[in-house]
């Protein structure tokens, strides 16, 4: 019987493992990329006035 509770355990880190990497990987569709994209654009115009000022 201790035997068998010692091979469970691995098996419920595997299959816990495998839950939190699919949930992980999921798509998350309600994050779009343009409000990211054009943060950074900002951020290089910034950085490049910053620059070319000095």
């Amino acid at each position: 019987m201790a035997a068998l509770a010692w091979l469970l355990i691995p098996l419920v880190a595997a299959i816990g493992a495998g839950l939190w990497g699919g949930w992980v990987s999921r798509n998350r569709r309600s994050i779009e990329d343009g409000t990211e994209l054009a943060g950074y654009s900002r951020f290089r115009e910034a950085m490049e006035r910053s620059h070319s000022g000095g």
